[in-house]
């Protein structure tokens, strides 16, 4: 199947090295890359929910569910 693809110059110059190296044509290399990449894709199990890390803060310094406590530390 014929098709356009825009690619970054990076991408270009770096399937071109490939290409140039390993006596394949461009298009070989690049579906050769693709296929690598999709199959690598496949391969990778989703990533779970993200959990942000549990610190130990230590003691609390004020009791909140004791609001008369909280009004007298307050005032002094």
């Amino acid at each position: 199947m014929r098709t356009t693809l825009n690619l970054d110059d990076d991408v270009a110059r770096r399937l071109t090295e490939l290409a140039r190296r390993s006596g394949r044509s461009l298009s070989r290399v690049a579906n050769d890359v693709l296929r690598a990449g999709l199959r690598d894709l496949q391969r990778r199990p989703p990533p779970g929910p993200y959990e942000p890390p549990v610190l130990g803060t230590g003691e609390p310094l004020l009791d909140v569910t004791d609001v008369g406590e909280a009004l007298e530390r307050l005032d002094g």
